[in-house]
């Protein structure tokens, strides 16, 4: 009977030898229904259940192998591949442990150890077999390209290369090899070498969905989105249920402009990996893109509960609560980062832009400091540091830093404008282009007759202030927003000619009116007003929200308040109280007791509205465009103030020099118009 098992078993060898696995299995199970205790037969079925893709079923065959044969290193090594397999890194260890004990000078055994401590983490102790491996056996291309992923894990990228170079010069058409050379260069910054290392990769392997994922990468850090969507879906074509694929997908929507997009692939991404910090983290940026901010909170929670240890994570959960003026909350978060990892520039950047808004400047100035210490090109610390500055008076530094502003994508792109700027030269005509929002159109439009004492200066404006502007001195000729200017000689933004001029607290140009409505246009209005005997006071409760600007968005909320905030106004005597409110807050509803009266459908431009304010006593507004009408016009107007107000305030201060007849009223607190509201109302009752 013996001699009868050994043939079946040579004939299951010889069936598995010419690829007939389902044959040889049978083969072998025979022999072992009548030797449950043969090793080779035993064996010969673990092997053939992982090559078969059953690697549960191997392990139990090979098991059963070195329980009957424990010396047997060949199945203590194939055990420890099958649990690999099962992602039991830690039992294929200790196999491995066993089978290089009985064999220490098998090079591939030696490697297969190696990549098991590296998916463990130990990427430093799997360089240790992959040099003994190669020691043994120079020609082992494995072990060069594995020698080279552990180097890249620990960061080594110029001497991974050296390795994927080895492994290359053996087998010039491993594609992997090619793949993982791609991945150093990239970390090197080396990304159009890295395209070229994947695109090898993809043409010797056009289905390798690692190479089309890792392109796409390169392609976005090179900026080209549109591509690098493109090697996504190749990557996810290929392998539909590839994580890191869809969350890489996402990234690239999200620089598109394309944040609900995004929020699908991070959602079909997490599906995909549940615990997979960075697709929350990312989740988290696309839902305050979509304006979602309370859910981006959460997910970046999410985010920290998978890996405390994620700066990122930190980092934008620091943002976010900043966003929404939670600023002590957000510090928090910051200083987490930064303890993992000090050497976070943008994370200093964001600390300090939280400890401007708490009035911290001082605080603020050392983080900018920081930041630019790290990275000196840094063009969003530049130009938050600049207000900063502009916050704290210091116009000499803050006008220069200022101009930092075309190179941070937070306050928009630099226009593409044809010939020189003008660098001061008399007599020229100069286009001036306007910039950001209309109040600040509206507050820097003053320096315009200085401008016109040096030279003739076309102006652009607005539409909504075309009218308006066409009154201002020293205008040459003015041209709407996209309009084509007349020719000029030189161009300059609006908001750079302070530092133009030079401008300190001093020499703010502070003359009014430097805006003026149209007489007959007021004089009508005041007519129509006579019927009402008592103070005649504009109200504004809210600005523009910008859907598309998640960050302009976010201020716009803090800086506004619901016109129910104006109710103790309307308790007071001797006040007539006048809507001035433009855009999707004007069809709010007066609280009760509150009579509003409401002429603004008849106010098609700032012209118009220039006219019934210059015919009012008082504008109270929040921060916004109106404010700065009727400071412009000379007319007495009270700002109100969020807790972090807009640097041009000046901060700690009820006056400001730009417009001499402003009062300022700040809340106390973020979020605290009770406060703002409570002050306003003593002063009026005061008769201020």
């Amino acid at each position: 009977m013996s001699q009868a098992v050994e043939i079946s078993f040579q004939d299951a060898l010889g069936l598995f030898r010419r690829g007939q696995l389902a044959d040889a299995e049978r083969c072998c199970q025979d022999v072992t229904r009548q030797r449950p205790e043969h090793f080779g037969a035993l064996h010969l079925l673990g092997i053939i259940a992982f090559q078969t893709g059953r690697s549960a079923d191997a392990v139990i065959w090979l098991r059963r192998a070195v329980a009957v044969r424990p010396e047997a290193a060949d199945a203590h090594g194939n055990l420890g591949t099958a649990l690999s397999a099962l992602g039991d890194h830690a039992a294929a260890l200790s196999s491995y442990d066993t089978a290089i004990a009985l064999r220490p000078d098998v090079a591939g055994m030696l490697c297969n150890r190696g990549n098991v401590l590296r998916a463990l983490g130990r990427a430093e102790a799997s360089l240790r077999d992959y040099s003994h491996a190669i020691a043994l056996n120079p020609g082992l291309t494995e072990a060069h390209y594995n020698h080279g992923n552990a180097l890249t894990a620990l960061r080594r990228f110029d001497d991974a290369l050296m390795s994927f170079g080895r492994a290359l010069e053996l087998k010039p058409d491993f594609a992997e090899a090619h793949n993982a050379r791609g991945q150093a260069l990239r970390r090197l910054n080396h990304c159009d070498l890295a395209l070229s290392a994947y695109d090898r990769a993809i043409a010797l392997k056009p289905n390798l969905p690692d190479a089309h994922n890792n392109r796409g990468n390169a392609l976005r850090d090179l900026g080209r989105l549109t591509e690098a969507l493109a090697a996504y879906d190749r990557a996810i074509g290929l392998k539909p249920d590839m994580a890191e694929a869809h969350n890489n997908r996402g990234t690239v929507l999200d620089n598109l402009g394309r944040p609900a997009e995004a929020l699908l692939s991070y959602d079909r991404a997490i599906a995909l990996r549940p615990r997979f910090p960075e697709a929350h983290n990312n989740r988290g940026n696309a839902l305050g893109a979509l304006g979602r901010h309370e859910e981006a909170l959460t997910a970046f929670g999410e985010a920290l509960a998978l890996d405390p240890g994620y700066a990122d994570a930190h980092d934008n959960l620091g943002s976010a609560r900043a966003g929404m003026g939670q600023f002590e909350a957000a510090l928090s978060g910051f200083d987490r980062a930064l303890t993992l990892d000090p050497r976070r520039a943008e994370t200093h950047a964001n600390r300090g832009n939280t400890l401007r808004g708490l009035g911290r400047h001082g605080e603020a100035m050392r983080d900018y400091a920081a930041a630019l210490a790290l990275e000196p090109e840094h063009a969003a610390a530049h130009w938050n540091q600049s207000l900063c500055q502009l916050a704290m008076g210091d116009y000499e530094n803050g006008w220069k830093s200022f101009e930092w502003r075309w190179k941070s994508e937070m306050s928009g792109a630099k226009r593409a404008l044809s010939g020189p700027p003008w660098t001061g030269e008399p007599g020229a005509t100069v286009f001036v282009h306007t910039e950001q929002g209309l109040g600040d159109v509206l507050q820097f439009c003053r320096y315009i007759p200085m401008l016109a004492a040096r030279a003739r200066v076309v102006l652009e404006s607005p539409r909504p202030l075309l009218r308006l502007l066409s009154r201002l001195e020293g205008v040459t000729s003015i041209v709407a927003e996209g309009d084509t200017p007349p020719d000029y000689d030189g161009w300059i933004p609006l908001m750079s000619l302070p530092l133009a001029f030079g401008t300190t607290l001093a020499t703010i140009p502070a003359t009014l009116p430097y805006l003026h409505a149209d007489p007959e246009r007021s004089a009508a209005w005041r007519q129509r007003l006579e019927s009402l005997p008592v103070r005649k006071v504009g109200l504004v409760w809210a600005g523009s929200p910008r859907h598309q600007q998640p960050r302009a968005n976010l201020i716009d909320r803090r800086r506004s308040m619901p016109l129910s905030r104006y109710a103790p106004l309307a308790a007071l005597p001797g006040l007539s109280l006048i809507s001035l409110q433009k855009g999707d807050a004007s069809g709010q509803t007066a609280p009760p007791g509150m009579r509003l009266r409401d002429w603004t459908n008849e106010l098609h431009d700032f012209a118009d509205t220039a006219a019934l304010v210059d015919a009012l006593d008082l504008v109270i507004s929040v921060d916004t465009s109106v404010a700065h009408l009727a400071g412009a016009l000379g007319k007495p107007v009270w700002v109100l103030n969020r807790y972090d107000q807009c640097w041009r305030w000046l901060w700690g201060r009820t006056d400001t020099p730009w417009y001499p007849t402003a009062r300022l009223f700040q809340q106390r607190t973020p979020g605290d118009w009770a406060g703002v509201i409570s002050d306003v109302a003593d002063a009026l009752r005061s008769g201020e």
